[in-house]
């Protein structure tokens, strides 16, 4: 309590009576709406206690604080972003919502997009290819879900497009319940180079024109890459009429064995059956 009252009190400035001229400090049970930070005095007390145990920052406090408000976030849910940093990633993703969006909705749509994303929750080879990574998102749904914030709805993978007789498919397809647009996203295992831009483009387009319905407002890209350069970023975003955002993701790095060795180490599946059968044979002697 003691902690509280002096992680808030020092926040901003201190009412007549809290610790002035040598006064007595009121009891923390008097600090109130009136004193505290309106998301502060609204969470739970469980997530204050979880805010000033984990930061030490109070402006991050505040601003966990609010999106716990404005989210729903349990207590579990509170720590698991601070301990992934969504404060520091959270809409800093390169993008060019500013001139292709209206004002309003290009600081929400910013809002949403964050950099790097988090997808520590798979295991992928340094070389993996874009459909390993597809294939072990949509394996890891919810989680996946969760990482790309409230609002996200699942659509579908490798959606099929035709355009003038020929074969497109997009890797994922999102549709975002406040932007109120579908949110097109594009897997790369490498760099991101600036032919992607005009690539994305030309899947918004498509969409627009071939799933948007007429309520809905325009769709908006994500060209998720393993690395990219700001200034590469940047340049290729800057002219695009279309709203486009570009970030990076994160995963687990698992080595792949030399070629002499593959299949010849039992799976986990394998050395669980194993124990098991030890197990048993202790067991019954």
């Amino acid at each position: 309590m003691r902690a509280f009252y002096l992680a808030w009190a020092s926040a901003k400035p201190l009412p007549v009576g809290v610790g002035r001229n040598n006064r007595k400090p009121k009891p923390v049970a008097d600090l109130d709406h009136r004193v505290l930070p309106q998301a502060v005095a609204e969470i739970p007390w469980g997530h204050n206690v979880t805010l000033l145990e984990k930061l030490n920052n109070a402006d991050q406090r505040l601003w966990y604080a609010k999106q716990a408000i404005m989210n729903g976030w349990s207590r579990s849910i509170l720590e698991h972003w601070i301990e992934s940093d969504l404060h520091s990633r959270q809409g800093k993703a390169v993008t060019n919502f500013e001139t292709a969006l209206p004002q309003a909705e290009s600081d929400l749509a910013r809002a949403v997009m964050r950099d790097p994303y988090n997808f520590d929750f798979l295991a992928l080879r340094e070389q993996a290819e874009e459909r390993e990574l597809e294939e072990g998102l949509l394996a890891q749904i919810r989680k996946f879900l969760i990482e790309l914030g409230a609002g996200f709805a699942f659509v579908g993978q490798q959606i099929h497009l035709v355009v003038d007789g020929e074969d497109y498919y997009i890797d994922l397809l999102f549709y975002h319940l406040k932007l109120r647009r579908y949110i097109v996203i594009d897997l790369k295992t490498t760099c991101f180079k600036p032919e992607r831009a005009g690539k994305m483009n030309f899947y918004l387009s498509a969409v627009d024109d071939q799933l948007r319905h007429e309520d809905d407002k325009l769709s908006i890209g994500l060209i998720l890459c393993k690395t990219r350069s700001k200034v590469v970023a940047e340049y290729a975003l800057r002219n695009l009429a279309t709203p486009v955002g570009v970030a990076r993701y994160t995963t687990k790095l698992v080595e792949s064995l030399p070629p002499e060795f593959q299949g010849t180490l039992p799976t986990p599946k394998e050395i669980e059956e194993e124990l098991r059968s030890q197990q048993s044979k202790t067991l019954s002697s």
